[in-house]
């Protein structure tokens, strides 16, 4: 049985929009802490990890609630370090809370990716579906992103931010034709889910979700 579990984020934390939800479907003798890929910079040194164009581009929170835009170049170096530091013991897991592409990482002790976790799990719930919605927070995401489906599977979008006063609402309605909906994003929470299954009639899959219950598993 584990006793503590790290959970690492793209941002900065505390990330209270995500982990008081995910922690909710732990034990409560888990010890949990919380490691940021943005911990300990400034503003004006976040802004110039903005993505070149030749770069893919990840969505994360900072401490005060506003959203930035990270190149993934420079995550991918900022994440190893965090996870290189994690200890190599059979009692503790290490936790990347994004479902970014980041396949290269590895971690000394038990790691999960929640990438893979939603990938995966999302890959069974959707087997028999014909057509997939999935809502991701930036436009230029859709032709930057992992997400491969069957050859007799559709994929459509909705673009909607989870850290900016987007209508989630809209999104949904633009894919009520979709058999299942994925909102393929950390930072979706429970009430933009509601908005999105609301408005789309659809069944909604919500990353952070998948997640908790995968780590609910190990306890």
């Amino acid at each position: 049985m584990l006793d503590r579990i790290t959970f690492i984020t793209l941002g900065q934390t505390p990330r209270s929009d995500i982990i008081p939800e995910v922690a909710n479907a732990l034990s409560e003798h888990v010890d949990i802490n919380e490691l940021g890929a943005l911990d300990g910079l400034s503003h004006d040194e976040i802004r110039k990890l903005y993505p070149k164009p030749d770069d893919k581009a990840l969505v994360t929170r900072l401490r005060d609630g506003t959203q930035t835009v990270i190149g993934k170049r420079w995550l991918e170096l900022r994440l190893q370090s965090l996870l290189d530091r994690m200890p190599a013991k059979s009692k503790q897991l290490s936790v990347l809370l994004c479902t970014g592409d980041f396949s290269s990482l590895s971690a000394p002790g038990l790691y999960i990716d929640a990438q893979h976790l939603v990938d995966h799990g999302v890959k069974a719930l959707c087997y028999t579906a014909k057509s997939i919605g999935l809502v991701l927070p930036l436009r230029r995401q859709i032709d930057e992103h992992h997400c491969i489906v069957s050859p007799d599977q559709k994929l459509l979008h909705a673009v909607a931010s989870p850290y900016l006063a987007d209508d989630f609402t809209e999104a949904g309605r633009s894919l009520s034709d979709c058999d299942i909906i994925v909102m393929h994003c950390m930072g979706y929470t429970s009430s933009q889910r509601e908005a999105v299954a609301a408005s789309s009639g659809r069944p909604v899959l919500l990353s952070r979700k998948l997640v908790a219950a995968g780590l609910s598993q190990f306890l």
